[in-house]
């Protein structure tokens, strides 16, 4: 169901702005009365790269009244991949400069409050304060740790993305929702105290065209925030699988909820290689590998059931499994989507830490 708008509809839109989104006017369910919300509309986006660059063109683009966007890096010419913000003419210059340009030339009307500046601790409830919802596209866990306590905090709702490799997550994190919905917080789906910090796109690598799809995706999740429409993503994860083309979702819901034992995912333990091997040897656990076939064709651990995350996740049912399962990939981050769906149908799962790229 959807959401209360979480912002007032302004008074009437010029007729040249009428004219520029004149096709989310005639939209069933949207109309003008949710596009004069969207230009009443504040939203602070973090960072400036890889899915903060096509929310910022989609949230100008749809009339967006205010967009706050904090980054203090500069560009460099390996974010041209995937960070679509930004031009060749841009290297070596701010990002946040970037989005002020790039707004400017979609949407006259939209003010952009370039805010180059590193979020933490100390300042991330002053910067984000104000706004009525916030994207987080920064590029560390720490970050994003620091952004979802400032949010929780402030009350704000919290579009979170994250993208690896050719896999994605989208979920909102909201600490105070409306009345009849369940809170769900960065710690529901990562706990702070169990997540290392996941290697960067420098070492791993990601497919660029698949920032611009999750980046939409958050815009998306805003606008029916915003304009109170559709059913937002509180509560659920979208699992994005671009080597595969699938598009999957897992339910989410607080930790500190009851619920029966085949319908939550809960916290997915992490274990070392030492505890995954005892697992196998003294518990049965089976070990499945999620990798692809190019990935294991190179080694494997003994034993193993290897089924690759795509396939997985379109039919769970054919890992047969009654004991615990070991969920391995490269880095830790496909493991942990099908532990979720394992632990979803009441399966206890568990996570190899970090994957088996620093334990090789």
């Amino acid at each position: 169901m959807p959401l209360p708008p979480l912002v007032d509809p302004v008074g009437a839109l010029d007729d040249d702005e009428r004219a520029r989104t004149h096709r989310h006017a005639v939209l069933r369910g949207f109309g003008e009365i949710s596009q004069r919300r969207v230009a009443g509309a504040h939203v602070a986006i973090v960072g400036a790269g890889g899915l903060g660059s096509p929310a910022v063109l989609a949230l100008a683009a749809a009339g967006v009244g205010t967009l706050t966007v904090i980054d203090d890096d500069r560009v460099d010419i390996a974010n041209l991949q995937r960070q679509v913000l930004h031009r060749l003419s841009d290297v070596g210059l701010r990002k946040v400069d970037s989005a002020v340009r790039a707004a400017a030339d979609l949407s006259p009307s939209t003010i952009v409050h370039a805010v180059p500046r590193r979020v933490d601790a100390g300042n991330a409830e002053e910067i984000l304060r104000g706004a009525d919802v916030v994207l987080d596209g920064s590029d560390t866990f720490a970050t994003r740790a620091v952004v979802a306590a400032a949010c929780e905090r402030l009350g704000l709702p919290l579009v979170w993305g994250v993208v690896q490799e050719f896999h994605a997550q989208v979920t909102v994190f909201w600490s105070t929702p409306p009345a009849g919905r369940n809170p769900v917080v960065l710690s529901d789906l990562h706990p702070i105290d169990r997540v290392g910090e996941a290697p960067s796109c420098a070492e791993v690598g990601v497919l660029g065209a698949l920032t611009l799809q999750v980046g939409s995706v958050m815009a998306v999740e805003a606008l029916k925030l915003v304009a109170g429409i559709g059913e937002p993503l509180l509560g659920r994860v979208m699992l994005i699988d671009g080597l595969q083309g699938r598009v999957t979702e897992v339910p989410l819901l607080p930790a500190t909820v009851p619920a029966a034992p085949t319908s939550v995912p809960l916290p997915i333990p992490q274990i070392t290689a030492a505890e995954m091997l005892t697992a196998q040897s003294d518990e049965g656990a089976i070990l499945l590998d999620v990798r692809e076939p190019w990935e294991t064709d190179t080694g494997s651990i003994g034993d193993s059931v290897l089924i690759p995350l795509g396939s997985f996740l379109a039919d769970p049912s054919q890992l047969d499994a009654d004991g615990p399962v070991v969920v391995i990939c490269a880095h830790g981050i496909r493991a942990q989507q099908a532990a979720e769906v394992l632990h979803a149908r009441g399966i206890d799962a568990r996570v190899l830490a970090g994957g088996l790229a620093p334990w090789t």
